[in-house]
């Protein structure tokens, strides 16, 4: 296998249950480490940069409205697989069809409030990472 770093947002609705702590457990204990993170609140334009590939999507401003409203933990995790896995633990994107004890299962309100975001591919976890961290910022585990 090969160590990857992914981008995985806490969206703000889990923030405001305030279980990021919970959330960073469940990945700690699927074998994914921290090589950074922040709690920031998005800026609108940062946000439609983010999301630039739903611009033309019907959900695209309910989405950067909800993304924009309170805090976000941004974090980018590394591990083996680190994209698939991230994926594998948040669950489908619909909190009502993912399995159970994922993430969105566990912590999702909706389709739109979805507890995390987490990059779809390799290319789009480069993109997203230095989107929202520079070098300096990440630390990889010895």
């Amino acid at each position: 296998m090969s160590k990857e770093i992914t981008l995985s947002i806490i969206k703000p609705n889990a923030v405001k249950k305030n279980v990021i702590g919970e959330i960073i457990s469940i990945f700690e204990k699927n074998n994914l480490q921290i090589a950074a993170a922040k709690k920031v609140l998005l800026s609108k334009e940062l946000c439609q940069e983010f999301y630039a590939e739903h611009k033309e999507r019907p959900f695209f401003e309910e989405l950067v409205e909800f993304m924009t409203s309170a805090p976000v933990i941004l974090m980018a995790l590394s591990g083996d697989n680190a994209v698939n896995l991230n994926r594998e633990i948040m669950g489908a994107t619909n909190p009502s069809e993912a399995k159970p004890g994922s993430l969105r299962a566990l912590y999702g309100d909706s389709l739109g409030e979805n507890a995390v975001h987490g990059s779809d591919s390799l290319e789009s976890a480069k993109r997203e990472v230095t989107l929202f961290f520079n070098d300096s910022e990440i630390t990889l585990p010895m």
